[in-house]
């Protein structure tokens, strides 16, 4: 009997360390979805009626990356946009709508190995990816730093943080945020022993510690994925001036599930601490 119960718990044993060990070395394939619908570039913003630049950006260890600049006459500042760990640019016309609609020109690019932008993605180069995107926009459009929005969705609000920190934005706005990858994903896989093995970080919650612009958290009640409580965690740890705006719907539908409230909820945080406001 108990050489039975051993040789079921060492099977047991073996099959949880190869489960580990998968979870260890493809983690990457676990956090970024470059392929997902697709990595074609599948329409851009002039077929929905949005005028646009096609631009190239170079990053400081020399990556292309692709991007739009989509200006908005007598506009009220420029988001760079940050967008989520799956698809690209392409797949992101609904939030352009609504910020171009909101009164705001938009920049927003791809990671490296996402869409036509080229090389391997990793955390580092996020970060590298959006630093670019923000020297773009100061430093060849002579963009004003108190002119800029960052904007990050879900993983690029993780990305949109680690930009704002010591920059002193217009704003920073974060969207379906999680205040570490090692946090969620021992939520996500509470069986595993996530936090040893984990090589990621995205810390969001040490990065806001360092933000130092007005800061509006947006999350869905009903997220699935990535539950409130990051959000509540995050507004806890700003310093500066901080909204949190809670909206309905999933992780990937609550902003269309939630529009009318979420454009008004936007457009009243830039209200109360500039008198930039337009009427909904």
């Amino acid at each position: 009997m108990w050489r039975i119960f051993l040789i079921l718990f060492g099977s047991i044993a073996i099959i949880y360390c190869i489960v580990v060990a998968i979870f260890a070395n493809f983690q990457a394939r676990l956090i970024y979805y470059p392929h997902y619908p697709t990595r074609e570039v599948e329409k851009t913003p002039e077929e929905i009626g949005i005028i646009y630049e096609d631009v190239t950006i170079i990053t400081s260890d020399g990556v292309k990356l692709s991007a739009w600049f989509m200006p908005v006459e007598d506009s009220r500042g420029v988001f760079i946009f940050c967008h989520g760990n799956a698809g690209n640019i392409s797949h992101r016309f609904e939030s352009i709508r609504i910020f171009t609609e909101l009164g705001f020109s938009v920049f927003i690019f791809d990671y490296r190995g996402y869409g036509q932008s080229e090389g391997v993605v990793s955390e580092k180069g996020t970060y590298l990816d959006a630093e670019a995107a923000w020297n773009y926009c100061v430093n060849e459009r002579k963009i004003s730093p108190s002119e800029i929005v960052i904007f990050g969705r879900s993983l690029g609000a993780s990305i949109a943080a680690w930009l704002a920190q010591n920059r002193k934005a217009k704003a920073l706005i974060i969207e379906s945020a999680f205040t570490s990858i090692p946090d969620i994903a021992a939520e996500l896989y509470p069986f595993l022993p996530v936090r040893l093995v984990v090589r990621y970080r995205y810390n969001t919650c040490g990065y806001l510690k360092n933000t130092h612009s007005p800061v509006l958290i947006i999350h869905s009640i009903d997220d699935e994925m990535v539950s409130i409580e990051h959000a509540r965690r995050l507004y806890e740890v700003i310093k500066g001036y901080r909204e949190l705006l809670k909206i309905r719907g999933t992780h990937n539908e609550g902003v269309l599930e939630s529009e009318k409230y979420y454009v008004n909820g936007i457009n009243d945080f830039f209200s109360k601490f500039t008198q930039d406001k337009i009427d909904q």
